[in-house]
């Protein structure tokens, strides 16, 4: 059952109890027992819903496995003829209506699925765009979403008038109720399919072309002459690795741009003032006049890549300050430049000896932890310390449990912040079970606690705690509102490339400032001595680096080999730039000498061996500063891995980009100068 997707009980329940309806169904209708049937059928109806609306990956997954819902719907139809044959309460005349009428259903339901998948693939537009305007393309609406969508609830409505129709002939024996129910649901079923014609005749006529679309984007692209662009290509689950650079692309004082090659991307992509193209096809990237820009970053390295580093009036320079822990890729040598984060990038790079030139390296720190440098300078310990635990897998390992209860059995009292790997739970029964006793665990000692508070009295803060709640739920509600309205859930892809033609910068002010407000009310209404299981993606990892005093992972997924530097993007990579302390399990079969020698990163950590030995000295710290005896190592790590605080990461990124688009803009005036035709002398040619 895990593989389908099942993320919980109730889910589950629906769908095993979705099977033995259907199962059900079969046999009454083979039987022709009506009432078990109609009963089977309503009871289906409602488990069919439920798992629509709890259950929405389930159903996507049984949809790829050719069980999804029209043909669950087209079975159980099957069933009905079936039944109302073996049943005499329709007679022959009603059976062929009947029979008649379900075929019409049918035959209407697969016109609507084909009028929509055609609505929506002319819909697609050669380039999609945000931030761009492109008002002139005269791009019409898309229909509604209750014409082209939710196919499964539709279809339920239609079966759901079948069933009433049935159970009402069942009760009265006239068989005009069943026909009747049928002819309603074939009726409702053809008038959704005559509302879509107009949509397909408009998309088919007013839509532009790839020729007229690409013009205009030429147009805006020869008006705004973007400097800089960032180039992704990638599946959906890989885009925060242009999220990521967002912010730094964006505080560039010339003008930039994101390309995307994947349409997919564009939907999961923040919001951003940034001016985004998306351009699925090799072809339609080639046509489009990128002559302005000098300097293409690229956030990955994959295949698509080639479609933009064959233009040469362009410098190339792949971002790599956060892949510490892999090996070199030997095709970062097509690449002018490579920028890294600190002085341990770079001798990766060097040392890979693939290509890459040291006089190509560039170190430009992690523009992305800016905010984590500055905020973590002269922290101090809360009365209560809070360790956050965040392992990094989401497989099921030994050390998760012994680690839990060391913190929750301290003689000092801590505060635990539990956050597993998003993952966790969805692959593997086994870790699902082990994070499920975490969490019984974690709630046992806050049971404990509430009985007996730590470090404050139990009800001198409550009002405003109570309070916080009020108020984060308040915003909770308002960013929803907001999200909505930024990403338009009511619109397409043309509609938002028509509609979203210059960024709003007071909205993108406005979700900024509530989501910062809404984590100051979660922690506000989180008494300081309750531990927390943390799941989702709120708050965010780095809300949560801001409430530790010490964090507590592993490297799981790092290769092992001989000076890796740990993965600098992950959890332990980002915490290292607050100058917190950090603890890390050693893995089985490594000494600690040779775990520290392997990795950087664990060479400024405290260490954990089985069975959380060692917690003890992992927590004291904590309660005393002054025995932090990593406090200079984790200083030199720091800098060694992420480069200096000083100039911020943001400023070296834009003095970077700066610097490389002159040496671009040098080599093509040298170029140009190279490739001018000869000097007019005054003599005209003879033909003969």
């Amino acid at each position: 059952m895990n593989r389908l997707g099942i993320g919980s009980p109730r889910g589950l329940a629906a769908f095993a109890a979705l099977t033995g309806c259907l199962v059900t169904m079969a046999v009454a209708a083979l039987t022709g027992t009506g009432g078990v049937f109609a009963a089977a059928g309503l009871a289906g109806c409602g488990c069919e819903l439920l798992l629509h609306r709890t259950e929405p990956g389930l159903m996507a997954r049984l949809g790829r496995l050719h069980m999804g819902a029209t043909p669950r719907f087209e079975f159980r139809c099957v069933l009905l003829l079936l039944l109302l044959g073996r049943l005499h309460v329709t007679g022959p005349i009603g059976l062929a209506a009947a029979m008649t009428l379900v075929l019409c259903l049918l035959a209407g339901q697969a016109l609507h699925a084909a009028l929509s998948t055609l609505i929506r693939r002319r819909r697609a537009l050669a380039v999609a765009a945000r931030n761009i305007d492109l008002r002139r393309l005269d791009i019409s609406d898309r229909p509604p979403r209750r014409l082209t969508e939710w196919p499964g609830p539709r279809m339920l409505a239609y079966e759901l008038s079948a069933l009433l129709g049935l159970t009402a002939s069942l009760a009265t024996g006239d068989a005009r109720w069943v026909v009747a129910a049928l002819t309603l649901a074939a009726g409702a079923c053809l008038i959704t399919v005559v509302a879509l014609v107009p949509y397909l005749i408009r998309a088919v006529r007013r839509l532009p072309g790839a020729a007229q679309v690409l013009a205009e984007v030429d147009a805006w692209l020869i008006r705004h002459r973007p400097r800089t662009v960032l180039y992704f290509s990638g599946p959906r689950d890989r885009v925060h690795q242009v999220t990521g650079w967002l912010g730094a692309v964006a505080a560039l004082p010339t003008p930039s741009l994101v390309i995307l090659r994947d349409r997919e991307l564009l939907e999961a992509l923040d919001p951003t003032p940034l001016p985004v193209l998306c351009v699925p096809d090799a072809a339609h990237l080639a046509r489009l006049d990128l002559s302005g820009v000098r300097v293409a970053l690229y956030p990955a390295n994959t295949g698509r890549n080639i479609h933009l580093l064959r233009i040469p009036t362009m410098q190339h320079v792949f971002l790599a300050p956060g892949d510490g822990d892999r090996a070199v890729d030997p095709y970062s040598k097509v690449y002018d430049q490579v920028w890294v984060a600190g002085e341990a990038g770079r001798r990766r790079h060097v040392q890979a000896a693939v290509g890459v030139e040291d006089a190509d390296i560039v170190e430009i720190g992690r523009p992305q932890l800016d905010g984590l440098r500055a905020a973590g300078t002269g922290h101090v310990p809360a009365p209560v310390p809070t360790v956050l635990y965040a392992p990094a897998s989401d497989e099921p390992g030994t050390a998760d449990e012994p680690i839990v209860r060391a913190l929750l059995e301290s003689e000092r009292p801590v505060r635990l912040l539990y956050r597993p790997h998003p993952p966790t739970g969805r692959r593997s029964p086994e870790a699902r079970a082990a994070h499920r006793r975490i969490a019984a665990l974690i709630q046992a000692a806050n049971e404990r606690r509430a009985a007996d508070p730590v470090g404050e009295a139990s009800g001198d803060a409550g009002a405003p705690r109570a309070e916080a709640a009020r108020h984060r739920a308040e915003l909770a509600r308002r960013i929803a509102a907001l999200e909505a309205r930024l990403r338009r859930a009511d619109a397409d892809e043309a509609m938002l490339t028509r509609d979203r033609a210059a960024p709003d910068p007071a909205l993108l002010t406005e979700a900024e400032d509530l989501r910062r407000q809404w984590h100051q009310a979660h922690w506000a209404a989180s008494p300081p001595w309750l531990h927390q299981v943390i799941e989702g993606d709120t708050p965010t990892l780095h809300s949560c680096f801001g409430q530790a005093d010490l964090l507590i992972a592993d490297l799981s997924g790092v290769d092992g080999r001989s000076g890796a530097d740990g993965d600098l993007s992950g959890v332990v990579g980002d915490f290292l730039a607050t100058l917190k302390p950090y603890a890390l399990t050693i893995p089985a079969g490594l000494t600690e000498e040779e775990f520290r020698r392997q990795h950087t990163l664990a060479r400024a950590a405290y260490l954990l061996g089985p069975g959380a030995s060692g917690m003890d000295t992992v927590l004291r710290p904590l309660f005393d500063p002054s025995l932090d005896e990593l406090r200079t190592t984790r200083q030199e790590v720091t800098e060694f891995l992420l480069g200096p605080a000083v100039p911020p990461s943001v400023q070296r990124f834009t003095d970077a980009v700066e610097k490389l688009a002159r040496k671009g803009e040098a080599l093509l005036r040298m170029r140009d100068l190279h490739t001018a035709p000869p000097p007019d002398t005054g003599r005209r040619s003879v033909t003969r």
